[in-house]
């Protein structure tokens, strides 16, 4: 089913978008028996808006992992992780205050790492933590809860926390690396860093600068579409969600928590931002399921799932989301106990 969705969707979704695009170009509006007039129109502004967030992010990413690739040897890569596993776990938990990116450009960065010598258990804590254990994500938390600082205290521990276990747990338990590796991928990858190897040493800074772009430019075009195709899903299910439904989950102690984490995967806002939205719920929610949605949301959500698939196995991903998720409901339950 994913194959089949990953290699006949972008072609669909291009000419979805194209259509979508003409649409918003032109002012018209599609045939108000078959679609909501209302609907469509936020469904278009929530789409662009997703897209115009995200793209810089993994636009940065691609960047600094094609400068990665290029500039950065295995042998440093190695050198500078810690080998022992508790030491390492807290360098991955803490590598996002040195590189804060948020979560749409943390993918081809931790699989780069990965593949230079970083283990992948520690690339994992990286790519858990790194979108809020950062000093950007910090400000913007603060800044949206000035009535409520200690969210921004919790958001910053609680994420700290589960990332360390996911570590310790993927370094007990992960036998092998969790990257998709086929043969074409893995002969295309090698020839690639001997054509880069042989282009840095024969062009010099010329040759790096086009090794740069060569990388980043794959990696861009390999994560932007799934990036469309999950803000498409995103954008389609914000516009048919009411506000007001969202009371209803309120009241409910167990469910409220649930509600919020499930509302996170399927906004799929950037780490940056997303608190903002948080606050505006603040009066409906208690501190726990806000704090559920401001943790497990950067860690796991739609857009970031489908390039998850792309980068690493399929039941990783699926065990990565359940851990993940059970870990970000206990902690965020006891968070708000001990509050």
């Amino acid at each position: 089913m994913l194959k089949f969705l990953f290699r006949f969707g972008t072609p669909l979704l291009g000419a979805g978008c194209l259509i979508m695009l003409a649409l918003i170009v032109t002012e018209r509006e599609w045939p108000s028996q078959l679609f909501n007039a209302a609907n469509l129109q936020s469904f278009k502004i929530l789409f662009i808006s997703i897209i115009l967030e995200a793209f810089p992010f993994i636009l940065l990413g691609v960047l600094f992992s094609a400068l990665l690739q290029v500039f950065v040897t295995d042998e440093l890569i190695q050198k500078f992780t810690p080998k022992n596993p508790i030491a390492g776990v807290l360098f991955g938990a803490l590598l996002g205050i040195l590189f804060p990116l948020c979560e749409c450009g943390m993918i081809p960065v931790v699989r780069r790492l990965i593949r230079k010598g970083m283990p992948a258990y520690i690339g994992i804590v990286y790519l858990l933590a790194g979108p809020i254990v950062n000093p950007i994500v910090y400000v913007s938390t603060f800044t949206a809860f000035r009535t409520k600082p200690e969210l921004a205290y919790s958001r910053m521990g609680l994420a700290f926390v589960i990332a360390v276990i996911v570590g310790l747990l993927l370094y007990k338990f992960m036998k092998r690396s969790p990257l998709k590796a086929t043969p074409s991928q893995h002969m295309a990858h090698h020839g690639h860093a001997h054509s880069h190897d042989h282009g840095s040493h024969s062009s010099g800074f010329k040759g790096r600068v086009a090794s740069i772009l060569s990388h980043a430019s794959d990696e861009f075009f390999e994560m932007g579409k799934y990036l469309i195709f999950g803000a498409l899903l995103t954008a389609v299910i914000q516009s048919v969600i009411d506000r007001s439904t969202l009371a209803a989950f309120a009241d409910q102690p167990v469910f409220s928590y649930v509600f919020m984490m499930g509302f996170a995967f399927i906004l799929s806002i950037c780490s940056t931002s997303d608190a903002f939205i948080a606050s505006s719920f603040s009066g409906m929610f208690d501190s726990g399921p806000l704090l559920a949605f401001l943790v497990f949301g950067p860690m796991i959500d739609l857009k970031n799932t489908l390039m998850l698939l792309t980068t690493f196995r399929v039941k990783f991903v699926l065990v990565l989301i359940a851990l993940t998720a059970a870990l970000t409901f206990v902690g965020a339950w006891i968070t708000e106990v001990l509050l």
